[in-house]
């Protein structure tokens, strides 16, 4: 995004965007003077939230139902990412957790949730690349989490694809940065949305002070971008324990999160 941009010509394209961090994104750059295109199962949610947005900010706000976790819902918002007026930022966020271990789950719902937490955050990010770096302009900010960090969540696959998202999206920002294209992860911890409800994860015995506000994860998030950071871990409890993950021996990390005799817990963000 260069700095000579008018205001009415930025445009951010977020997947995910009814609800939790991607409303929040929404909701800030629509105040920022962007230009919004939000996608989202739920079309009639979309249509009251993109009037929503309107109303407050006097944006310019499309809606693109899309199922993420389907070939056709991928290809309609390629095909908007292609398309004229440019998106000059892309926020994936749209993902899934599962409420059951992988030792009980089923072949179907794992293969969902790799469709749409990773195999959609590389179509559209590529999407999205092949005209951002033509124009030497641009940027993704792909939404992972503290849990790609390590196997924090025994018998969850979640942690695993989001490991994915952060290795991915600091592999390809370091092929577009040559072009002016800025591609970060986003790995937040706890945040206060509908993700846990929406999977069935019952979060009432986590302590309070974990809980990150959505609003405050998308400022700082909106920082590191504007600092070219590749990564960006909001708050500083989750900083020390991402610390605390990269350099632990990994022996040392299946002790604390009480892997060691192969047991299997519920998922959680």
């Amino acid at each position: 995004m260069t700095s000579d941009q008018s205001t009415g010509e930025r445009r951010a394209l977020i997947t995910g965007a009814t609800a939790g961090i991607g409303a929040a994104f929404a909701r800030r750059l629509a105040a920022d003077g962007w230009d919004l295109i939000l996608v989202a199962r739920d079309a009639m949610r979309l249509t009251g939230f993109a009037e929503e947005l309107t109303a407050a900010h006097g944006r310019r706000v499309e809606t693109l139902p899309a199922d993420l976790s389907t070939d056709d819902g991928c290809a309609t918002v390629e095909r908007r990412l292609a398309a004229e007026p440019a998106v000059g930022l892309l926020v994936n966020n749209a993902g899934i957790s599962l409420n059951t271990p992988f030792l009980r789950s089923t072949a179907a719902d794992e293969a969902r949730l790799l469709r749409l937490n990773v195999h959609a955050v590389m179509r559209l990010t590529l999407a999205a690349l092949r005209t951002m770096v033509e124009r030497h302009d641009g940027a993704v900010i792909n939404v992972s989490s503290v849990a790609g960090f390590g196997p924090v969540m025994p018998g969850s696959t979640y942690s695993a694809s989001k490991a994915w998202v952060t290795n991915f999206s600091e592999s390809v920002g370091l092929s577009a940065r040559p072009f002016g294209v800025r591609v970060m992860a986003l790995c937040p911890g706890y945040t206060r949305t509908e993700f846990h409800q929406r999977a069935g994860i019952d979060m009432s015995r986590t302590p309070r002070w974990l809980w990150l506000r959505a609003e405050d994860v998308v400022d700082e998030a909106l920082r590191d971008l504007r600092k070219d950071r590749a990564v960006s871990v909001p708050g500083w409890k989750y900083k020390l324990a991402v610390a605390a993950l990269r350099h632990s021996p990994r022996r040392l990390v299946r002790v604390v999160t009480g892997d060691t005799r192969g047991r299997v817990s519920r998922d959680r963000d």
